[in-house]
């Protein structure tokens, strides 16, 4: 596999471009402000989406998802960054958050 950066939360610039790679009824609950979301199952029919000239700093809940999805998109051309600790630790940091409908952000 390919080398890619993890960083911490904290870390995360605040124009950053970040890719939410978690399944739907978890990116519903909540996630960081103006994320993009393509679940790591759809990723591989869905990458040319994504614009290989930007910067994506991938999360999931915990991290591993989001460290599978930065493996491969690096080694498919890609500029991908972990974010270590995932959605749980964007939460507990305050970072902005969303979530469908107005409610509350949670993460599951």
């Amino acid at each position: 596999m390919s080398m890619f950066e993890t960083v911490p939360v904290g870390d995360v610039p605040e124009n950053a471009t970040i890719l939410d790679v978690r399944e739907d009824d978890e990116w519903v609950l909540g996630r960081a402000a103006g994320a993009l979301h393509i679940p790591l199952g759809e990723l591989p029919e869905r990458l040319d989406e994504l614009d290989p000239d930007t910067d994506y700093y991938v999360i999931c809940r915990t991290g591993g998802r989001s460290m599978r999805a930065a493996g491969f998109m690096v080694e498919r051309g890609y500029s991908a960054i972990n974010i270590a600790g995932g959605s749980g630790a964007w939460f507990e940091s305050e970072r902005p958050m969303e979530a469908d409908g107005g409610a509350e952000p949670a993460v599951k």
